[in-house]
């Protein structure tokens, strides 16, 4: 059986991960499910089970270190091994740098979009290792092009890229692998949570969502990479392009992220 871990797991892409997951592999898989919302895990919990997963909901917030220890501790204890570690819990945020007076929530950002990711692959490498496993870290376009308003979410996702990046390595010879994913825009609700300036919930979306990828086609994208232990999975062409654009053309990639805001004065 493989036990997999999935961080975010409430809600949007990580809860799809989980019935996606369940409906692969049904009675062969054990899913250990963490977010901070024990009602919503539980939900999905009984989705999967409903496809004959087994599960385990342990209410977890990444950025707090303890938690994330026990959130390992817990699969462990529960199942006796773990196959793949899925670092999927984040926020968003957006506010043009100028704006920001407290720049408080952007240490906080920092603690759950990329050491809450360190946190729990730390607590989880021996057994990774034992198990040869997986190791995939959710990031985001806007850790591969910078894109304006949001210098907090940005630097989060970028840290996180150059830790996989320099993890992967490490991990080669463990016979580990490490799938980074970039996600662009999904159609999910993490944008209107994000923070503002002022540090509270932006409670809109700041991005064109006309064009926005299904959360289902995002979570296939993202367990087909890790299962053919891919080193990453860029989610669309505009991301694609934009990669490698901005090498011999930064100036066009900034007027392509300047583009991708909306028009309507919410930022």
């Amino acid at each position: 059986m493989n036990t997999i871990i999935i961080t975010g797991a409430s809600d949007g892409i990580g809860a799809e991960i989980a019935r996606q997951l369940a409906r692969r592999h049904g009675a062969r898989v054990a899913l250990v499910l963490a977010a901070r919302n024990a009602a919503m895990l539980e939900q999905v919990a009984a989705q999967c089970a409903a496809s004959g997963a087994q599960t385990l909901v342990v209410p977890t917030d990444v950025s707090v270190q303890a938690q994330c220890v026990a959130l390992i501790a817990a699969a462990v204890a529960r199942f006796g091994a773990i196959s793949a570690l899925i670092n999927n819990a984040g926020r968003s945020a957006h506010a043009l740098f100028e704006e920001v007076e407290d720049l408080a929530w952007y240490e906080e950002l920092m603690r759950i979009n990329l050491w809450g990711s360190v946190w729990c692959t730390h607590a989880a490498l021996p057994y990774l290792k034992q198990s040869r496993g997986r190791v995939v870290a959710v990031s985001s376009l806007a850790g591969l092009v910078g894109v304006p308003g949001r210098t907090a979410y940005s630097a989060t996702k970028f840290a996180m890229g150059g830790f996989f990046e320099a993890l992967r390595a490490e991990l080669k010879p463990a016979g580990v692998s490490v799938t980074t994913a970039y996600p662009g825009v999904v159609a999910t609700r993490i944008r209107h949570r994000g923070y503002n300036a002022a540090g509270g919930q932006l409670g809109h979306s700041s991005l064109k969502e006309d064009s926005a990828m299904s959360v289902e086609r995002c979570a296939a994208l993202i367990i087909d990479g890790m299962e053919v232990r891919r080193r990453e999975v860029v989610m669309s062409a505009k991301g694609k392009l934009g990669r490698w654009l901005k090498l011999i053309a930064p100036g066009l990639v900034e007027k392509i992220a300047l583009a991708a805001l909306r028009k309507d004065g919410k930022r």
